[in-house]
């Protein structure tokens, strides 16, 4: 296998960008990577283009890569099209390495785009109300939600149902039960929450840029407890891209600025138990990707994970091994996660405060991390990074995500 380097990235601002198409923000993610890159889109051998719900927004269901990148003067380059719900982005990048690393490109561009606010309402919850994430959704409730029937919020504590979904009420019952198992409180679930807003204050890309204190977020409008506002994900849209390149390729460019892929693993679904995490999709491609780069946990100096939620970041840190299980909150709340400390974890903000397009996310997260490796994350730059990890999660079946995706990149000896 061949060594990947990754030679060019970009990311769109995300939020809302209501004036602006789907393809649109692709294309300006795809250009600013080749940019980035200093290479022009006839040295591209194959690209990889993620998106998940633009069928139900605008209408356009097929072809998505080309409609979006064909107008950018690509003449004869393949446009592999990938659906994978929020790890679409991590799955373009996984596949567009898995080119180069196996000698059938010498260069490969991934994009993950998406645009999820309409004026449309109609529009905008048909991408929230595909049948059989809901069915999946509410067998999960319905036969789990008996197990924490003892955890109960505060008697001070007001559930906005106006904001309710399934979607929020199955990471609630996890969080939950995540309490109940480790003692994980409601504070610690709102120090993640605020660590991230603060972070997301110094990334000009952010779709929050606003600080928020624990206090603030326990304060905050309850969406299904423990779950406040700023704990949970808002609808955003936006663009990221990332050009990857062989040694032979970096070699003709000439890129000072390039970063390693030191692994790039994905695992599909596991059948566990509820009560076994450590046997699910997620460990497994974290311990590959530790394999796979020669590295450990111990060797990471931060991390972008997915933080769909507060309690994603907690469940994300535990599973990965970044910490052990039951750490991730009290982890949280010492400040060894924060800019700073020990292992900053999403210093860009994460999801739950940067934003998250869907298919855009994973892209997003590789977009962090090197520019972070080559020390251009400006005031949020994480000093002396040598090796950084990013894990997403995509879509939800049994009891846990339906693909895992664990990269590690490493900055270039």
């Amino acid at each position: 296998m061949q060594e990947v380097f990754i030679i060019g990235v970009s990311m769109t601002p995300f939020g809302r960008h209501l004036e602006r198409s789907c393809a649109d923000l692709g294309r300006e993610a795809a250009q600013a990577a080749l940019t980035d890159a200093a290479i022009s889109v006839g040295d591209l051998d194959i690209i990889f283009y993620a998106n998940t719900v633009q069928g139900a927004i605008e209408g356009q269901y097929g072809m998505k890569g080309q409609h979006a990148l064909l107008p950018m003067g690509v003449d004869g380059c393949p446009i592999v099209n990938v659906e994978n719900a929020c790890t679409g982005g991590s799955t373009a990048f996984n596949l567009a390495v898995a080119q180069v690393a196996g000698g059938c490109a010498s260069v490969a561009l991934a994009v993950g785009a998406e645009k999820l606010n309409t004026q449309d309402k109609a529009r905008r919850q048909a991408s929230f109300s595909q049948p059989g994430d809901l069915a999946q959704i509410t067998t999960f409730l319905n036969q789990y939600a008996g197990l924490v029937e003892d955890v109960r919020p505060p008697a001070s504590a007001v559930i906005d149902e106006a904001l309710r979904s399934p979607f929020m009420d199955a990471y609630a019952l996890q969080a939950k039960l995540h309490m109940k198992r480790y003692g994980t409180s409601w504070r610690q679930l709102a120090a993640v929450s605020a660590k991230n807003h603060q972070h997301s204050a110094l990334n000009p890309l952010s779709q929050y840029q606003k600080a928020m204190s624990i206090e603030e977020v326990l304060a905050a409008r309850i969406i299904a407890w423990p779950l406040t506002l700023p704990m949970c994900a808002p609808i955003s849209d936006g663009a990221s891209a990332a050009v990857v390149c062989s040694r032979e390729a970096l070699g003709r460019s000439g890129a000072a600025r390039a970063v390693r892929v030191c692994a790039s693993v994905i695992r599909g679904n596991h059948r566990r138990a509820i009560d076994q995490p450590m046997s699910g999709a997620l460990h497994a491609a974290a311990q590959a990707a530790y394999r796979q780069a020669a590295v450990g946990p111990r060797d990471i100096s931060l991390a972008e994970v997915h933080d769909a939620t507060a309690y994603g970041e907690i469940a994300h840190l535990e599973l990965t091994g970044l910490c052990e299980p039951g750490q991730g909150g009290p982890m949280t709340e010492s400040g060894a996660t924060t800019l700073g400390g020990r292992i900053p974890v999403n210093v860009s903000g994460g999801l739950e405060s940067k934003g998250h397009p869907v298919a855009a996310t994973g892209l997003a997260q590789i977009f962090e991390l090197t520019q972070q490796l080559r020390g251009e994350a400006g005031d949020r730059t994480v000093a002396g990074a040598r090796y950084a990890l990013a894990s997403c999660g995509g879509g939800f079946f049994n009891v846990e995500e339906g693909l895992s995706a664990v990269t590690i990149l490493g900055r270039r000896q």
